[in-house]
């Protein structure tokens, strides 16, 4: 559903072929994308996820994470020029980070925000303008998907099964129907796909 400033709600996230956002080791076990995730393909979907966003959403997790690794490639001139794009823009951006825990906003351009992730989203889309980014973090994704409130889903599917981990697709959310709007297949047979919410 489209707020009154027309933002769109994006979300992007890696999975293997059995649906699954990290391995069976935990939260930290990214094993078997690894290999895909310096690609042409993810790298050209990096640059996609994030060309119409103004705000980017982050769990805690992925936001203390991301500011370990981003701000150095912001500033890298041998890094992968869509890698640098994708980091500046990060950077700079608004930057929402969903924490129950967090006392003070982790990174440059950030806040923190201790609320229920449909409260945060509605408030953003209330406000400003462009695309709403949840960035790869599933903690937030989720409860979004469950309220339906994503309109446009950017998906990187690896040919892995993961063979257990965390799924992004619970049984129980709501019935929805999307439409392909962009896929791209890479050499290792990865794939970038884009959604959009059919309403």
């Amino acid at each position: 559903m489209t707020g009154s400033t027309g933002r769109r709600v994006t979300a992007n996230l890696g999975l293997s072929i059995d649906g699954r956002y990290n391995g069976p080791r935990g939260a930290d076990d990214f094993d078997a994308f690894a290999p895909y995730v310096t690609t042409e393909t993810a790298r050209n979907q990096l640059t996609r996820i994030w060309e119409d966003a103004t705000t980017a959403v982050l769990g805690r997790v992925n936001a203390e994470g991301f500011l370990g690794y981003w701000p150095s490639v912001a500033t890298d001139e041998r890094a992968d020029p869509r890698d640098r794009g994708y980091a500046k823009w990060l950077v700079d951006t608004e930057k929402v980070v969903l924490s129950t825990t967090l006392a003070e906003a982790p990174w440059h351009r950030s806040r923190v925000v201790n609320a229920p992730a449909a409260d945060v989203i509605a408030g953003l889309k209330a406000t400003g303008g462009g695309d709403i980014l949840v960035n790869s973090s599933a903690s937030v994704i989720k409860p979004l998907l469950a309220a339906d409130l994503l309109d446009r889903l950017y998906l990187m599917v690896f040919p892995e099964i993961a063979g257990g981990g965390q799924r992004l697709f619970d049984d129980g959310l709501p019935r929805s129907s999307w439409r392909l709007v962009h896929q791209e297949a890479g050499e290792k047979g990865e794939l970038a796909l884009v959604y959009d919410r059919i309403r």
